[in-house]
């Protein structure tokens, strides 16, 4: 919190990315520092940003995460509850820009990666967040705006 507050005050125009599970108690922190959050993924996170967002005056970019891959390890509305979530968020005036996915590690991303550009093009979304360095490509062929190639730049995590 402390590097990224610094880096906010020095470069006020640069937008920083909420990547990874959002707690509900870390929310009014995550929420005061980034520009983008790409976690949403229950209707309690989403009511919880929607009541931070009121109290600093502020409109975070959201991105709605869809476990495309029903994978029970991993963040993400289910498919079939999406509308419901996404709906909400609406209600709640939430700045929600398109959906986000991580596809399963052992399955051959092109058609879930399809399956969510149409997702995202049914709720007209500009925007989707999938792909990261072992599959960027595929992704970038189905829409994908934002794609997580942290590895390929930075290396290999230890």
């Amino acid at each position: 919190m402390d590097k990224w507050t610094i880096l906010k005050k020095e470069r006020p125009n640069i937008q920083l990315h909420m990547i990874g599970r959002l707690q509900t108690n870390k929310v009014k922190f995550a929420v005061k520092l980034f520009d983008f959050i790409h976690s949403v993924d229950s209707a309690k996170l989403a009511k919880k940003i929607a009541s931070e967002q009121i109290k600093i005056n502020k409109r975070v970019k959201i991105f709605v995460q869809v476990n495309i891959g029903d994978e029970n390890q991993k963040s993400g509305i289910n498919k079939n509850e999406l509308n419901d979530l996404v709906s909400y968020s609406k209600m709640l005036d939430l700045n929600i820009i398109g959906l986000m996915c991580i596809p399963p590690v052992d399955v051959n991303p092109t058609n879930l990666f399809k399956e969510m550009s149409e997702l995202n093009n049914s709720y007209n979304f500009q925007d989707l967040s999938m792909g990261m360095s072992s599959d960027y490509i595929d992704a970038s062929r189905n829409n994908a705006t934002y794609l997580r190639i942290g590895s390929s730049i930075f290396g290999a995590r230890s």
